[in-house]
C-alpha cells in the first residue's frame, strides 16, 4: 500500500511564520522604555549642566569672600577688646580717618607725589634694564662686558645704597628716583635677557632660511619671543618699585605717602599708618592690573592655560 504526499498549499506556506535563524534572547525583553544613545547622552549633559549651574559660585564672590571675612574677624577682635587701638585701630576707625585725610586733601596730594616718583623711576629703570638686556642678549661681546657686572651689582641690597645716594645726589628727589630706578632695573634685565636667550634656535634657523636679515630676525623672531619674559619682568619691577618707594620716602622726605607714615609713626597713629599701607597695596594692585591687561593685548598670539 503506497502513501501519497499532497503538495503543500502555497497560501498556507506564505502565511506561516519563518523562524529566526539566529534568535536573540534580549529581543524578548520590553524595549518600549529604552531611549536611543543620542537621547541618553543629551539627557546626561542636561542634568550635569543643570547641576553645575546650581552649585557654581561666581568668581567675584569667591575672590572677595577672603578679604570680607578677614575684615569681619578684625572688627570682631577690635570690638571685643582683643586688639586695642594703640596696637591696631579697628576697620571702622580706619575708614573714618581715611575719609578725613581725603577730605582735607593731604592723602590725594601725597598720592600724587608718590605716583610721580614711581613713574619717573620706573621709566628710567625700564630704559636702563631693557637696554642692558638687549646689549647682553643680542651680542656675545655685550654679554661679556655687561652681564658679569650686572650679576654682581644685583646681589647688593639696593636699600643699603640709600646713604651713598644721599651723599652723591643730596636729599632732594634725585636719591629717591635713583633708588627706584635701581630696584626696577635688575628684575627687568634678568627677565628680558632670559627671554632673548630662551628663543628657540630652530626659529632662528627658519628665519635665516627665509632670507631674513639680522635686524629682521631681531624684529620678527627674537623680540616677539622675548616679550613674555619682558612682561613678567615688568610685573616684578612694579612690585619692587613700590617697595623701593616705601624706603625712599621714609628718608629725608617732605611729601608723599611715606612722609605721612613717618608723621603718623611719631604720633603713634596706627590708623593713619594702616591707611597709607592700604593705599600702597591698592596702587600696586592697580599697576599690576594695567600690566596684565597690556600683557593680554600684546600676547594674543600666544594661547596659554588659564586654569580650570
Amino acid at each position: 500500500m503506497s502513501i501519497s504526499h499532497a503538495p503543500p498549499d502555497p497560501d498556507v506556506v506564505a502565511k506561516s511564520p519563518v523562524p529566526d535563524p539566529d534568535p536573540d534572547p534580549a529581543a524578548d525583553t520590553d524595549t518600549d522604555t529604552e531611549l536611543p544613545e543620542p537621547a541618553i547622552a543629551g539627557e546626561l549633559e542636561r542634568i550635569v549642566a543643570s547641576s553645575t549651574r546650581r552649585t557654581r559660585v561666581p568668581r567675584w564672590l569667591r575672590r572677595t569672600s577672603g578679604p570680607v571675612l578677614l575684615l569681619a574677624l578684625w572688627q570682631l577682635l577690635s570690638s571685643t577688646g582683643v586688639l586695642t587701638a594703640d596696637v591696631l585701630a579697628s576697620p571702622g576707625t580706619i575708614a573714618r580717618v581715611a575719609g578725613d585725610i581725603v577730605s582735607d586733601g593731604s592723602l590725594p596730594n601725597a598720592m600724587g607725589v608718590s605716583l610721580q616718583r614711581v613713574a619717573v623711576g620706573l621709566l628710567f629703570g625700564v630704559i636702563v634694564g631693557t637696554g642692558l638686556a638687549l646689549v647682553a642678549g643680542l651680542f656675545r661681546v655685550g654679554e661679556d662686558l655687561v652681564d658679569a657686572s650686572v650679576q654682581m651689582l644685583r646681589t647688593v641690597p639696593f636699600v643699603g645704597l640709600i646713604p651713598l645716594f644721599i651723599i652723591w645726589f643730596g636729599i632732594g628727589e634725585a636719591p629717591k628716583i635713583a633708588i627706584i630706578t635701581l630696584g626696577v632695573s635688575f628684575p627687568l634685565y634678568l627677565n628680558v635677557y632670559a627671554g632673548i636667550r630662551g628663543v628657540d634656535a630652530q626659529l632662528i634657523e627658519a628665519g635665516e632660511s627665509l632670507g631674513l636679515s639680522r635686524w629682521g630676525l631681531v624684529r620678527h623672531v627674537v623680540l616677539p619671543g622675548a616679550l613674555p619674559g619682558a612682561m613678567t619682568g615688568l610685573r616684578y619691577s612694579l612690585g619692587i618699585a613700590w617697595l623701593a618707594l616705601v624706603f625712599a620716602e621714609q628718608i629725608n622726605a617732605d611729601a608723599g605717602i611715606g612722609f605721612l607714615m613717618v608723621q603718623a609713626r611719631d604720633f603713634l597713629r596706627t590708623d593713619v599708618i594702616v591707611v597709607c599701607l592700604i593705599v600702597y597695596a591698592f596702587l600696586g594692585l592697580l599697576a599690576d592690573f594695567v600690566v596684565r591687561t597690556l600683557e593680554r593685548l600684546l600676547l594674543q598670539w600666544r594661547p596659554t592655560f588659564t586654569g580650570r
